[in-house]
C-alpha cells in the first residue's frame, strides 16, 4: 500500500534499537511502521589493531566500502544505538578516525532503504487507539506518490489571568470549538470547567488524528498555555501517536524559533513558517509585504480579509464576548483557526514544505535544515558508488571564504546597457570542475583539474556533480510541466550547497574546496568579461553572476546584440573547458534584460578623489510588455529601513533622470511638501525590535527609545516618527515633526547620488543662487 511518510524516530525495544516511521496510507489511515535495525559505523581497517580490545561485544565485519581517499574500511555495529555511540566516543578520543558514527537510526533505515517520504509498505498490521494500523518488520520500498495529509489548525481563548474560555479547531470540511459554558453554542461543545474542556478536547484531537498541526504563533502561546493547564489538572498532554507526552522548546527571542515535538505528527506553526528564508522566497509569497507579522496583518496581506476582534484593547472584548456572547467569541476563536489554515493553503507552503521533503527524504518541518539535506543527498550517492562519509566533528575556528567577483566601475548614467547573467553559476561551476567532496585531491596528480587557488580534483564523474546534474533534470521537467513550487525548492536546494560545502559545520567542510568555487567564479567573470571586450564592447559593471555592457546602440540592435554574445560565450566556454580542463561545460550564460538607462550612484565620500561607484547599488530602466517598469537593486527605495516619503522621492526623481528631465524643480516641490505636513503619513520609521527593551544598554537606538514610550508592545515592528523631542511611537504622537531632519536624513542623501553625477548637490539646490538646469 501506497503512504507518505510523516515523522520518524527511534527509540529502545528490549535494549535493541528500533526505527518508528509514522504518516498516511493511500486508505486514508494512518499508520506506524515499527522497524528493527542494528546501527554501525565504519572506521579505517588498519585502526582495528588499536581499538581490538574495545570491540569484544560488537559485531566487527570487512566491507568492499572505501574512504574518500581510498582506504579500505571495517563495519562496526550493535543492537543498541546507545552503546554504540559510546564506543564512537572513546575511539574519537583516542584520535581515531571513524565515519557515519554520528547518523541517527531513523535517518539511517531511510538511507539504507534509498527511502525519502514515499513508499510502498506491505505486511501485516494491528489496529491500536492511537493509530490505525500497526505495522512490524514490514517490507517497505521506495515510491513516488504523494498522499494528502490531514492538518488541523489549533487556538485558545482565556482571560488576562488565564482562565481557560475556549479551544478551537480546524480542518477540510471541519471545525469545532471546545467552550466553557452551560449554553448550546453552534460549532460548539459545551462543557462545565477546565478539566472537561481539555478531556473533551484531547479525546476530538486524537480522534481527528491530523498528520500536520497549525495555528499563529501557537508553539510559543497556545501548546504552551495548554501544557500547563493539562498539567495542573493531571491530564496527560499526550496528543501524539505515542504515549509519550508533546515536548516544547520555547524560545522567544527574535533570532530562533520555538519547536514542538508531538511524536507521529508534524508541528508547522504558521509564524515561523512565514519567516523562514526558504518559504519567504517562494513565489507564492515573495511578493507579499507585511506590515508586521501579527496573524491580523498576513491574513490581511495574503487573504484579503483578518480577525474578528482587532487592536490592542481585544483582550478586553474577549472576556466581554464570554459574559455577553459566547456565540460570537466562538465564531473568533474558530476564525482565528481558519486564518492560519487558509493562509497555509493560500500560499502553499505546506506542499512547498512537502516537495523540499521528497527532495532531501528530511522531516516537513526541516524546512530551512541546509547541512541535513546535503547530508542526505550525499550519503545515498556515496554508498552507491562504495564511498563512506566522515563522522561530522564540529569545528570552533572561523575560515574566510572568497567572495564573488565585483568590477568596480565608474559612477554615471548609462544608455542601453545589457545584462548577462550566467544561471545557477556556483552549481554549474561544481558539475562543470567536478568541485566534490570525493573528488578532492591533498595533492596534484597528472591530469588532475586545477583551480585558480591551487585546489586540485580528479577528472572523473564526482558524487556532487552527479546530484546536482539529477536535481537539473528534475528542474527542468517541473518547469516543462508547469509544477513552479518544485521548480523553485530544487532551486534552492541547488543554490544551498556551496553554503554546506563553505560551512565548517559541515561533515564534507574543507576550505580550499570551497574557496575553488568562489576562485572559479571569478575567474569564470573577469574572463568573460575579456571576451566581451574583445568584440569592442564595453563591460561596465559585474558582480558574483552577472556582466553588464554598455552598447549605445539602439534598443532593438541592442536586443539582437545581447543574444548574439549569450551564444558566443556559450560556445567559446565549451570549447575553453574542453581544451584546457578536458571537460564539457555547464556553464549558461543568458541574455537576462536591457535597461533602456542605467544609473549606478557614487559612494559618498568627503574627498572626490575616493569617490567611486557603489558595488551592487543601480537602477534600470527597462520594458516589459511594452511598458517601463523601474528596476532597483540596494538602493533606498526597497530598503525597509527608509521611509515611504523617502522610497517615493527616490523612484519620482529616477524617472525624471532616465526620462532626460530635470529634477531640481521636483526636489524643491517635494521638499516644500514635507514641510507644509503634507506628506506625514509617509514619514513614519519602521524597524524591528530584535530583543528585549531592557537588554538594549549600550545604545539606545530610535526606535527603542519609541517603543519605551508604548504601554506595552503589540509587535515586534516599531512605527515611530521622529519630532521636535525625539522619537515618538506613532499611537503617542505628541510634538511636531522635525521635518529637518527628515530632509537632512532622508531626502538629501538620495538626491545627492542623482545631482553628484552632474558635478551639482543638495547644498546648490538649498542655495537661492540661480542656478543652470541639469539637460
Amino acid at each position: 500500500m501506497k503512504a507518505q511518510v510523516v515523522y520518524t524516530t527511534y527509540d529502545l525495544q528490549d535494549e535493541k534499537t528500533i526505527v518508528q516511521i509514522f504518516g498516511r496510507l493511500e486508505n486514508k489511515q494512518s499508520f506506524i511502521a515499527i522497524c528493527h535495525l542494528k546501527p554501525y559505523f565504519f572506521i579505517i581497517e588498519k585502526d582495528h589493531s588499536k581499538i581490538k580490545k574495545l570491540l569484544n561485544n560488537f559485531e566487527v565485519e570487512k566491507t568492499n566500502l572505501k574512504t574518500f581517499s581510498g582506504e579500505n574500511v571495517i563495519k562496526i555495529s550493535s543492537e543498541n544505538h546507545i552503546i554504540l555511540n559510546k564506543l564512537s566516543s572513546e575511539i574519537h578520543k583516542l584520535e581515531i578516525n571513524n565515519y557515519e558514527a554520528d547518523i541517527k537510526p531513523n535517518l539511517r533505515f531511510m538511507i539504507d532503504n534509498d527511502l525519502l517520504n514515499n513508499l510502498n509498505i506491505e505486511g501485516n498490521y494491528e489496529t491500536s487507539e492511537k493509530v490505525d494500523r500497526i505495522y512490524i518488520d514490514p517490507e517497505i520500498k521506495p515510491s513516488t506518490e504523494t498522499q494528502e495529509l490531514k492538518v488541523i489548525s489549533l487556538d485558545t481563548e482565556s482571560d488576562r489571568d488565564g482562565n481557560l474560555f475556549c479551544i478551537g479547531m480546524y480542518g477540510k470540511n471541519y471545525k469545532k470549538n471546545f467552550i466553557i459554558s452551560n449554553k448550546t453554542l453552534k460549532n460548539a461543545i459545551s462543557c462545565k470547567d477546565e478539566e472537561e474542556c481539555l478531556e473533551k478536547f484531547k479525546a476530538e484531537f486524537l480522534k481527528q488524528d491530523p498528520d500536520i498541526v497549525t495555528g499563529w504563533n501557537m508553539i510559543d502561546f497556545d501548546l504552551d498555555y495548554l501544557k500547563e493547564k493539562f498539567k495542573k489538572h493531571k491530564i496527560l498532554f499526550d496528543l501524539g501517536r505515542t504515549k509519550n507526552q508533546v515536548r516544547l522548546r520555547i524560545d522567544r527571542g527574535f533570532f530562533k524559533s520555538s519547536s514542538a515535538d508531538i511524536e507521529g505528527r508534524q508541528v508547522l506553526d504558521g509564524l515561523n513558517l512565514i519567516k523562514d528564508p526558504f518559504i519567504k522566497e517562494a513565489p507564492t509569497i515573495k511578493n507579499a509585504k507585511f506590515e508586521a507579522y501579527t496573524l491580523e496583518a498576513v491574513s490581511q496581506a495574503i487573504l484579503g480579509k483578518g480577525k474578528l476582534l482587532k487592536g490592542k484593547g481585544r483582550h478586553l472584548e474577549i472576556e466581554e464576548l464570554y459574559e455577553k456572547n459566547q456565540e460570537k467569541l466562538v465564531d473568533y476563536n474558530l476564525m482565528d483557526c481558519e486564518l492560519a489554515y487558509e493562509i497555509l493553503e493560500k500560499t502553499d507552503m505546506l506542499n512547498l514544505a512537502i516537495e523540499r521533503s521528497e527532495l532531501t527524504g528530511l522531516p516537513l518541518d526541516k524546512l530551512g535544515a541546509s547541512i541535513a539535506a546535503f547530508d542526505s543527498l550525499y550519503i545515498r550517492e556515496a554508498r552507491k558508488k562504495g564511498l563512506v562519509s566522515p563522522t561530522t566533528h564540529y569545528s570552533k575556528k572561523e575560515f574566510g571564504i572568497t567572495g564573488g567577483y565585483v568590477k568596480s566601475i565608474q559612477a554615471g548614467i548609462y544608455n542601453n546597457v545589457l545584462v548577462l547573467d550566467f544561471k545557477s553559476l556556483y552549481p554549474s561551476l561544481m558539475r562543470t570542475f567536478n568541485i566534490d567532496p570525493a573528488s578532492f585531491l591533498e595533492k596534484p596528480q597528472k591530469g588532475a583539474i586545477e583551480s585558480p587557488n591551487k585546489a586540485y580534483f580528479k577528472n572523473q564523474e564526482g558524487i556532487l556533480p552527479i546530484i546536482l546534474e539529477k536535481l537539473h533534470k528534475a528542474r527542468e521537467k517541473a518547469k516543462k510541466e508547469k509544477r513552479e513550487l518544485a521548480s523553485y525548492a530544487i532551486k534552492i536546494i541547488m543554490n544551498s550547497l556551496f553554503g554546506v560545502l563553505a560551512s565548517p559545520n559541515s561533515r564534507y567542510f574543507n576550505y580550499n574546496m570551497a574557496n575553488s568555487i568562489t576562485n572559479f567564479g571569478q575567474m569564470i567573470i573577469k574572463l568573460t568579461a575579456e571576451e566581451i571586450e574583445k568584440t569592442g564592447f564595453k563591460v561596465i559593471y559585474s558582480d558574483t553572476d552577472s556582466v553588464f555592457v554598455e552598447t549605445n546602440l539602439s534598443k532593438e540592435k541592442a536586443n539582437i546584440l545581447g543574444k548574439k554574445i549569450e551564444k558566443e560565450i556559450n560556445e567559446f566556454y565549451q570549447k575553453y573547458t574542453r581544451e584546457k580542463y578536458s571537460r564539457e561545460s555547464f556553464l549558461e550564460l543568458e541574455f537576462e534584460k536591457q535597461y533602456i538607462s542605467l544609473m549606478i550612484p557614487s559612494v559618498r565620500n568627503k574627498d572626490p578623489e575616493k569617490e567611486k561607484a557603489a558595488k551592487k547599488r543601480y537602477a534600470g530602466l527597462k520594458e516589459k510588455n511594452g511598458k517601463e517598469e523601474l528596476e532597483i537593486v540596494g538602493l533606498e527605495a526597497i530598503r525597509g529601513d527608509w521611509t515611504e516619503a523617502a522610497q517615493d522621492f527616490q523612484k519620482e526623481l529616477l524617472l525624471k533622470v532616465f526620462h532626460k528631465e530635470s529634477p531640481e524643480k521636483f526636489i524643491k516641490e517635494y521638499i516644500k511638501k514635507i514641510n507644509e505636513g503634507k506628506l506625514d503619513s509617509k514619514l513614519v520609521y519602521k524597524k524591528s525590535i530584535r530583543k528585549e527593551l531592557d537588554e538594549y544598554t549600550k545604545t539606545t537606538p530610535p526606535h527603542v527609545k519609541a517603543a519605551r514610550k508604548l504601554d506595552k508592545l503589540d509587535s515586534n515592528v516599531i512605527q515611530y516618527y521622529i519630532t521636535m523631542a525625539g522619537p515618538e511611537p506613532i499611537q503617542k504622537l505628541k510634538h511636531k515633526l522635525d521635518y529637518k531632519h527628515y530632509i537632512d536624513k532622508q531626502i538629501s542623501p538620495i538626491a545627492d547620488q542623482v545631482l553628484n553625477l552632474f558635478g551639482k548637490s543638495m547644498e546648490n539646490i538649498n542655495s537661492n543662487s540661480k542656478q543652470s538646469t541639469l539637460f
